[in-house]
């Protein structure tokens, strides 16, 4: 299975667990601001190298839309993302674990590389203060990329 192309950021495990590309669960309570916008990053960053998924304790009905503009500002669409629930099985696909705030909420398994990045929520804020959130998002994912031996786009 060809997951260079996966462009849905599904919590749901996916492709081959023998794969030696690494994968990396974003959590936050919504999946509709932070966690989406860090996924959106990393997959336009990696070019596919890396295997994206997000997902939330509690998720939202929607995106949260100035986080769909603010992203948007940055040339990467994710207007048709669905917030989509964090599953165990989502933590056990993936070799990194990132939380933004979803707390106990996120099971642990042995073997998972976890980190936490606190940051701002987004949640009810308009464009201008999503962009500093955005702009930190997208400098701790160029981070994790040199972590993970992958070149940035």
């Amino acid at each position: 299975m060809d997951l260079g192309t996966r462009t849905d950021n599904s919590a749901e495990p996916a492709g081959d667990p023998m794969t030696d590309k690494p994968s990396v669960l974003f959590v936050c309570v919504h999946n509709a601001g932070r966690s989406q916008m860090a996924a959106a990053y990393l997959t336009a960053l990696s070019r596919g190298a890396v295997e994206v998924r997000s997902a939330g304790s509690t998720p939202a009905a929607a995106v949260n839309p100035a986080v769909v503009e603010a992203m948007a500002e940055e040339g990467i669409d994710i207007a048709t993302e669905i917030p989509k629930v964090l599953t165990a099985e989502a933590v056990q696909a993936s070799d990194v674990v990132i939380t933004m705030g979803c707390g106990d909420a996120c099971p642990i398994f042995p073997g998972k590389r976890y980190l936490d990045w606190q940051l701002d929520d987004p949640a009810g804020q308009g464009v201008d203060a999503v962009r500093p959130i955005r702009n930190e998002i997208k400098s701790r994912v160029v981070r994790l990329l040199g972590e993970l031996d992958v070149p940035a786009l």
